[in-house]
Order: structure tokens, then sequence, then C-alpha cells
């Protein structure tokens, strides 16, 4: 017997991996997503995005009325539209946050941190219009030292791709001796900062427990490093063919890349 033969619920990060080049997830996923329901399988997504951007844009996307959890903030926020569940943990500190800043001084980069669907920035630059733009959300420039006053999810830092290799190289030296931090590259222009104890495995655990799932019944979509605790610590983890070679490393299955149907021909093939 297969592990596909038993799927109860199916997880899917978000950019890169469901939504296709366009920005919205194509009719013929739509569709697959539609019967999967209609089989009794719970369908949601697990993403970096923080809850509340992913609740307006649901219709834009084109799944309005068809997810029935989020695991959002890589895994520190849920929300579950059966059971009525809403809940957050594991923030930064901000002095941590401040710190963070510091080390990256002089670079050419910039901050953003994702609260009630805006995006949070130090500065106006084309790094924060670009991430904006493209994920379809607003952003305002606000005062750091104000607004870090109080602990904030996660920091997200925006570069360029070709400078993301820098990004990395200068995180591999930053320590605080009063917090801990976790830190990886989300997508090829975003590097972003968490606590430790936060990843979409803790989060897609909390959500699987609540509806009496077993993570071994659990199929996962993802994409780009992030990806690839949920990927390894699904029953069944999929990755895209466009996917990150670290998170392809761990992967049951390879699927079409995001602009081919890919969810929606494995779940046709596979699970339906």
């Amino acid at each position: 017997m297969s592990k596909l033969d038993n799927i109860k619920a199916i997880m899917c990060d978000v950019d890169g991996t469901l939504l296709n080049n366009e920005g919205i997830v194509s009719p013929m996923t739509v569709e697959a997503i539609k019967k999967a329901r209609n089989k009794g399988i719970l369908f949601g997504l697990s993403t970096g995005r923080d809850v509340h951007s992913v609740k307006t844009l649901l219709k834009t996307w084109g799944i309005a009325g068809l997810v029935d959890t989020i695991v959002g903030t890589g895994g520190s926020e849920i929300y579950d539209y059966q059971l009525n569940v809403e809940k957050s943990s594991y923030p930064l500190d901000g002095e941590l946050i401040k710190d963070i800043m510091r080390h990256y001084e002089g670079m050419d980069l910039n901050f953003a941190i994702p609260d009630q669907g805006i995006l949070f920035s130090p500065k106006d630059d084309e790094y924060i219009r670009k991430l904006a733009k493209d994920d379809r959300v607003d952003y305002q420039v606000v005062d750091f030292d104000e607004f870090l006053s109080k602990p904030r999810a996660k920091l997200i830092i925006i570069c360029k791709p070709e400078y993301m290799d820098t990004v990395i190289e200068k995180s591999k030296s930053f320590s605080n001796p009063n917090y801990k931090s976790a830190s990886l590259k989300t997508a090829s222009i975003l590097y972003e900062y968490m606590d430790p104890r936060v990843s979409k495995t803790n989060g897609l655990k909390e959500v699987m427990k609540l509806h009496g799932i077993s993570m071994a019944d659990l199929c996962s979509f993802g994409d780009a490093d992030n990806d690839y605790d949920m990927t390894l610590n699904a029953g069944v983890g999929v990755v895209m063919e466009n996917g990150s070679d670290k998170t392809k490393s761990v992967a049951d299955y390879i699927c079409d890349d995001n602009d081919s149907d890919g969810i929606g021909k494995f779940i046709e093939e596979y699970i339906l």
C-alpha cells in the first residue's frame, strides 16, 4: 500500500508553489483542490506570509472558500477556518531585531516586518517597493526604534538575487548573547530571521493535531529552502520542479513546476 493511498490533508506553500507566474492558482489546480476537498481531504496553506495578508488575498488568488487552514509566518501563526482557531507564537524580541539590523549596516539591502497584512520597513527604496508589489500587499515606512518597542514575528532582509551570497556570508558572523535566532534564505531576494522554535513543520504538527490527522497522512507541496523541514517531515513531501536543490534532496516526489499545473496534476494522478 502506497503512502499516497491514505492522504487526509494537503498543505501547500504559496509563492513559487501554488501560485503560478501570474500570481494566481491555475483553473486546473483549483478544480483538483475542489475534488480533493469533496473527498474529505483537508486543504491548507503553509507559507512565510502572515495570516492576515493571506486571508485578504485568497479571492485574488482564485481559492476563496477552498482553504480550510493556514499556517502562516513560517509556522508561528495558525488560522483554522473549520475550527475557528487563531493563534501566534514565538515572536522575536525588538532588541534582537535591532541588533540584527546593525549587523548588516551599510550593506545594499532593506528590511521588512510583516504585520496585519502590511509590510513595515525602516526606509523607502526599490527593495521594499518590489516586495510589496510582488506580494500584492501595502507597505509603510515607520520609525523602527518605536516600531520595535515590542516583539515582532520575524525580520525579512530584501536584496538583489546576485547579492544574496554576500548576505548569507554576513549572517554566519551574527550572534547575540541574550537571544537565540534562526535564519535562512526563503526566496531569491529574501533572507529571514525568526525564533529557532518556528518552523513550518511545527505549525503543521499543531494543525494536524487539531484535526486528529497524523503527519504520516499529510501531503505537502513546497519549493524553497524554507520548505525543507516540511518536505522532510510530511508523510509525502512533494517539491516543485522549480524548487531548490536542498529541498528537492528530501522530496518523495518532484512534480511539474508552478507554471505547469504541478500541484493540480499531482493531485489528479496520485491522490484522487
